[in-house]
């Protein structure tokens, strides 16, 4: 101590706070970890090193030099210099693993270091044998050592050989980690060369700050050897005590500042952990372990500088353990209403429900307004897209982005051979070809792929966290769900308003057509027959009943044709293939000029095993479109050849695809309104599979039921 009251205060409570967040820091790393390899062990070491080095070090402040007594002073300088030997090659270790020393055996990296690693190796292993041998000297002060000692203090121009070899050490171990930081390889996971590049110059700050701290330490040793010529060690502390408290001061406030960036650059980018992502909660602990070590280093530091009696030191620490307790919980509770606040508008009710059993026409579902908030406040991305996969991609629409007035997308099936289905997986983009988006966060539900959220840059630049990722995975999966949802119960509900209209409108007409129209006739051809039977001569009445009860039959059957048909096909008892061949066969043969089978054994086989849900949804779906293809595809042209073609085939799932050559959706006055596609593109969905379109004007038009049949198989199973 230097018998100065704030400088004592200043040293203690800067070894305490250094000791606190070193040991936080190293449990941290080995606590947190994704995969704990050694490098993750070395970092987690070299930090709790680097702590005990600090206990030493607040041990011999707090006690005094001068008041220790022989096997103390051996054990604290002992339990001080092996961290301060170790800790130079482990920070040159764990940057050589952080900059993928081991990743690559043969880059350029580990050429350029690999001669220079042996030799700090080999210094290490010299060093903490001298220092071992050292201990060994003092602990046995025999005279039959004094070759040895002799040997130990061996010098090169006055100065102590060992002395100068760790000055050397040190500045190598430090000045290679700045070249390793300088040219790292190519990280290999999600998102390490983004976290990499913005954690470097944390690092690199902390390594030149190293370095200071290497020179002054070299520094101060020439000083002490050189002045050890002529008074011994302690004589030297009594008489620059204030200086060395300084140097003290000074040593350690650098490495404070070493932690500080090494802190940032751990819980802001992840830099030892190996996660994908940082995590804005691992941020908050640091800030709060930062208030701890501050409060309790300055208080404790305190108490120790004005030698206060240890029980009032215990209550201090008590109060101050108690205080910042309370304090954790209340940001804690804050958080965690914020935390509410912001996920309010994604838990809040869309009222569907209402909007669906309401007396007017359902109306779109909002949920551009969630997707704004998600992006806008959780995210505070600059811009976002979610856009709609697989089967769900019909029902959901087109991408929703943000802002209103940002970019249009590029197609998209590209990017799903990409996705992996790895645990929080997001894939770098091409802001150039995304519309300035740059990671793509794929979304899943049980039948696979359903869409992909694609981010922009944060409005500060930063990098996204974790808990913020996996937030907006959730809220972007259960929108695309709900808004499937929400369009599949419109449509059947809309589709059921109309079916209801058209049924009491057939009501209706069949009221109207056997009141007005085929009863009157009926009653006037049995009044003809009545006459006819008393006049078998009078052949004009007989013909002119005989006509009108021919009108009344047509009349009927008219009316009979125009209602829906409740007759379902044998779709179970023969199959989907031949129930659709013979229904294509018996009622459009006579439609089209040909019908071209193409049937693959495997896809016949596989349609064979379709449950009956999944077959009759595929069947009413199909003879949907040859009736389309039948009613519209001549464009009003009789004469016009009309061909159809139907193919099957089995890769991953089962497609069917139906090709006519006619004019084209919506090229002709007779087209319609498309709710018939609608309802069966719903029903598909209903059962996994997807209906897609594609037409050219005077050319074809192509439709393909995709359906996947394990899904869909579990689920019509289940249903």
């Amino acid at each position: 101590m230097s018998d100065i009251l704030l400088l004592d205060w200043a040293i203690m409570a800067v070894s305490l706070f250094n000791t606190i967040l070193l040991t936080w820091l190293g449990f941290t790393v080995a606590f947190n970890s994704e995969r704990r390899d050694w490098g993750v062990w070395i970092a987690s070491g070299g930090l709790l090193l680097g702590a005990l080095f600090f206990v030493s070090h607040t041990a011999i402040v707090g006690l005094g030099l001068t008041n220790l007594t022989w096997r103390n002073m051996i054990f604290w300088w002992t339990a001080g210099l092996i961290p301060a030997i170790m800790l130079p090659y482990a920070w040159y270790v764990i940057m050589l693993w952080y900059a993928g020393y081991w990743q690559e055996p043969h880059g350029k990296l580990r050429q350029r270091q690999k001669n220079w690693f042996r030799l700090t190796t080999t210094m290490l292993f010299i060093g903490l044998l001298s220092l071992l041998v050292g201990v060994l000297l003092l602990a046995i002060p025999t005279p039959n050592l004094i070759s040895l000692r002799n040997f130990i203090r061996t010098s090169i121009a006055g100065i102590p050989l060992l002395a100068v070899g760790y000055s050397v050490y040190v500045l190598l171990c430090i000045g290679l980690a700045l070249d390793a930081l300088r040219q790292p390889t190519t990280p290999r996971r999600v998102m390490g060369l983004v976290a990499r590049r913005r954690a470097q110059p944390w690092l690199s700050s902390a390594s030149l700050a190293l370095l200071v701290v290497s020179l002054l330490v070299t520094g101060v040793m020439l000083w002490i050897v050189q002045d050890a010529r002529q008074r011994t060690f302690l004589e030297i502390y009594l008489e620059a005590q204030l200086t060395i408290s300084i140097l003290d001061l000074l040593i350690a406030s650098i490495i404070g500042m070493v932690i500080v960036l090494l802190g940032r650059a751990v819980v802001s980018y992840e830099v030892f952990t190996g996660k994908t992502l940082p995590r804005g909660g691992l941020r908050r602990q640091w800030r709060q372990a930062v208030a701890l070590a501050a409060g309790y280093s300055l208080a404790i530091g305190g108490a120790i500088a004005f030698q206060i009696r240890p029980l009032y030191s215990l209550l201090l620490t008590a109060m101050l353990m108690t205080i910042f307790f309370a304090m954790v919980s209340w940001r804690t509770f804050a958080e965690r209403e914020k935390y509410i606040a912001r996920l309010r508008p994604f838990v809040s009710s869309n009222r569907l429900l209402e909007q669906l059993i309401a007396q007017t026409d359902p109306q779109e579902v909002d949920f551009i307004t969630p997707f704004y908030a998600l992006c806008a406040d959780m995210l505070d991305a600059r811009v976002a897209y979610l856009a709609a996969l697989g089967p769900m991609a019909p029902l959901v629409g087109p991408p929703i982005s943000y802002p209103a007035s940002a970019q249009p997308l590029p197609d998209l099936p590209n990017i799903t051979k990409r996705f992996t289905g790895a645990e929080n997986e997001m894939i770098l983009l091409d802001a150039d070809e995304f519309g300035a988006a740059i990671w793509a966060v794929p979304l899943w539900s049980e039948r696979g792929l359903s869409g992909v959220l694609l981010l922009g840059e944060k409005s500060d630049s930063g990098l996204y966290t974790q808990e913020e990722i996996e937030i907006a995975r959730v809220i972007s999966e259960r929108l695309i769900d709900t808004h499937a949802s929400a369009e599949m119960s419109r449509r059947l509900m809309e589709i059921q308003r109309q079916r209801l209209a058209q049924s009491q409108i057939i009501d209706q007409k069949t009221r109207r057509v056997l009141h007005d129209d085929i009863l009157p006739d009926i009653q006037a051809a049995l009044i003809a027959l009545s006459g006819a039977a008393n006049s078998q001569a009078n052949n004009e009445k007989t013909q002119r009943a005989l006509k009108l009860m021919t009108d009344a039959h047509k009349q009927i059957s008219d009316l009979l044709h125009d209602m829906p048909t409740t007759t379902a096909p044998e779709v179970a008892r023969l199959g989907f293939v031949t129930a659709f061949q013979r229904i294509v066969e018996n009622d459009f043969s006579t439609v089209f000029d040909a019908i071209r089978w193409e049937i693959a054994q495997e896809a016949k086989e596989v349609a064979q095993t379709l449950p009956t849900l999944t077959a009759e949804v595929i069947f009413y779906a199909a003879r949907e479109v040859v009736r389309n293809a039948a009613k519209h595809g001549r464009g009003g042209k009789a004469e016009r050849p009309l061909t159809l073609t139907i193919t099957m085939q089995y890769a991953d799932q089962l497609v069917i695809t139906l090709t006519d050559d006619g004019v084209g959706l919506g090229n002709t006055d007779t087209s319609g309104s498309g709710q018939g596609l609608a309802l069966h593109s719903t029903m598909m969905a209903v059962v996994g599979g997807e209906v897609v379109v594609e037409t050219a004007v005077n050319q074809f038009t192509r439709v393909m039921l995709n359906v996947p049949v394990t899904p869909a198989t579990a689920f019509s199973s289940n249903a």
